[in-house]
């Protein structure tokens, strides 16, 4: 009898040993730079807005440009993601871009009159925000936020128009640009 509960309980130890660790099927990728590249429609040179950490949370700040904007223009908006910590720098967009139906970036201006429009989809036909469309109207000193969303609810209330407070997720990344209008 003894025999047979030490033969249970070895067996029982050795297969808990052998328990896989979990797989985790999408690890969050660091982001180092998030480059928000404006081109105006009617031409004329392209305005950067820049955020770069390349230590990542703690340690140094990031650093963080923002740009002059023209009044009354309209520019076409890429977002570039990159880890910046790989050699060579690993572009997180293309992810997003893959799983476009679990991300959505949001544009939240301070200036009223400063506005983004979607210009990308995701399988679904709702927005994902790598390509966009940026205008502007009157003069005015303002910030513009960007946020990454991953998992938001597509398909709640205001979020396909960029509503922001609606979306749930997590938050990848939320960077916060100043600029001028002139």
């Amino acid at each position: 009898m003894r025999l047979l509960q030490l033969t249970l309980i070895l067996s029982i130890l050795f297969l808990a040993s052998c328990e896989k660790d979990p797989v985790i099927p999408n690890e969050e990728e660091l982001i180092t730079t998030l480059n928000f590249e404006l081109i105006p429609i009617g031409g004329g040179a392209t305005v950067s807005f820049t955020f770069q950490d390349l230590d990542g949370d703690g340690g140094d700040a990031p650093i963080i440009s923002g740009g002059i904007l023209s009044a009354n223009e309209s520019y076409v908006g890429t977002l570039v993601l990159l880890n910046e910590t790989e050699n060579p720098a690993d572009n997180i967009s293309l992810e997003v871009e893959e799983e476009g139906e679990e991300h959505q970036f949001f544009f939240q201006s301070t200036l009223s009159d400063v506005s983004v429009a979607y210009n990308d989809q995701d399988v679904n036909g709702n927005p994902i925000g790598l390509s966009s469309t940026l205008t502007t109207a009157n003069v005015g000193t303002g910030s513009l936020t960007i946020t990454l969303r991953h998992e938001p609810n597509k398909f709640a209330s205001g979020v396909s128009n960029g509503a922001l407070s609606n979306a749930g997720g997590e938050t990848d990344i939320e960077v916060t640009f100043p600029f001028d209008v002139q």
